[in-house]
């Protein structure tokens, strides 16, 4: 993703960054942009390319979660559903996806075999098909037992492209779902935390409800799963992208009673707690109530629902419960490290 953020410098590269927030822009635009070309202009998880013809959009994505396995998935349905939905978030029909695995010596067969056999239940479920992918085999304690790298093509079928500088004044923002499942389902499993009711992850292929979106001819303006630095993260971005002011609804934004619980046990916001089933759409106003009326036959969006608009101005704020307002900052790292 080419991210035109601030930049930092850093001598080396470590761990307690987690791979995301100010490192992440200062490797994409001190390193690899100006390696492999001028950036985006403006942040995307999908790129758009041409053959002859034909509108496509590419995205390549790595997955090195901590545990391979998690309330609601494991890794490989994780790199599926994330591919697919990049894709999607890009106005593009997910088609075709490639499988990249770096196996640790000692990874037990009956391990790869129930991940191997989950990807091939989501891409079916997805509507995709893996066609082609590599395997590396490293030293025993070189790696935690598994990556995977996924590369998703997809043929971009929305009129005009799903891109942060098509937002506008007076777009409104529905969310697709609830927030911080993913994260909280991660980092409890991870650190053997239980919560009751326990905490699934919404890991989950958006490709129903996003393709019959595309298919009706619903103007979206754009679109952005809120996966790392969560919904708070993505609306930061994005809001900087189109030099516009977001404001949300902060005591309507729907959260489970077990992932408020868990983030006010362990001080973290849920606004920037990761998701891998949920997104934010930004539609004009008079498209709100056809959006929401397709979202809602869906169970993976059956909760959709507005939660703010776009403004003239910048930056993003939150109104609270309270009647107050905050306002919202990129996280300058992650509250929790290898979601993804």
């Amino acid at each position: 993703m080419n991210c035109p953020l601030p930049t930092s410098r850093y001598d080396t590269i470590t761990l307690a960054h987690g791979g995301g927030g100010t490192l992440t822009a200062s490797l994409l635009n001190e390193i690899f942009l100006p390696a492999f070309g001028p950036p985006a202009p403006a942040p995307h998880d999908a790129s758009a390319f041409a053959i002859g013809p034909q509108q496509l959009a590419i995205t390549t994505d790595s997955y090195v979660v901590q545990p391979l396995f998690f309330p609601g998935g494991n890794i490989g349905s994780l790199a599926v559903n994330g591919t697919v939905n990049d894709l999607l978030m890009a106005g593009a029909r997910p088609r075709a996806l490639t499988a990249s695995f770096i196996l640790e010596e000692g990874l037990p067969l009956a391990t790869l075999r129930t991940v191997v056999d989950t990807m091939q239940q989501a891409a079916q479920a997805a509507g995709v098909r893996i066609i082609a992918g590599d395997t590396k085999v490293i030293h025993r304690a070189n790696g935690d037992g598994l990556y995977i790298t996924t590369t998703g093509v997809g043929d971009i079928v929305t009129p005009a492209p799903l891109a942060p500088e098509r937002i506008a004044a007076g777009d409104q923002i529905i969310l697709t779902g609830d927030l911080g499942r993913h994260g909280i389902a991660v980092m409890a499993q991870r650190l053997g935390l239980t919560f009751e009711p326990p905490v699934q992850s919404d890991c989950a292929a958006l490709s129903a409800p996003l393709l019959e979106l595309f298919a009706a001819g619903i103007p979206l303006h754009c679109a952005r799963d809120a996966t790392r630095g969560g919904l708070g993260g993505i609306l930061c971005e994005l809001a900087a992208a189109a030099q516009l002011a977001v404001e949300i609804n902060e005591a309507a934004l729907p959260v489970a009673p077990a992932v408020r619980s868990a983030c006010e046990l362990l001080g973290f916001d849920p606004l920037f707690v990761a998701n891998e089933g949920c997104a934010a759409l930004f539609v004009a106003a008079a498209d709100v109530e056809p959006t929401l009326a397709i979202l809602r036959r869906y169970a993976v969006t059956a909760q959709a629902l507005v939660i703010g608009q776009v403004a003239a101005g910048r930056g993003v704020t939150a109104r609270t419960a309270l009647g107050t307002t905050r306002r919202l900052v990129p996280p300058s790292g992650e509250q929790l490290p290898r979601i993804c």
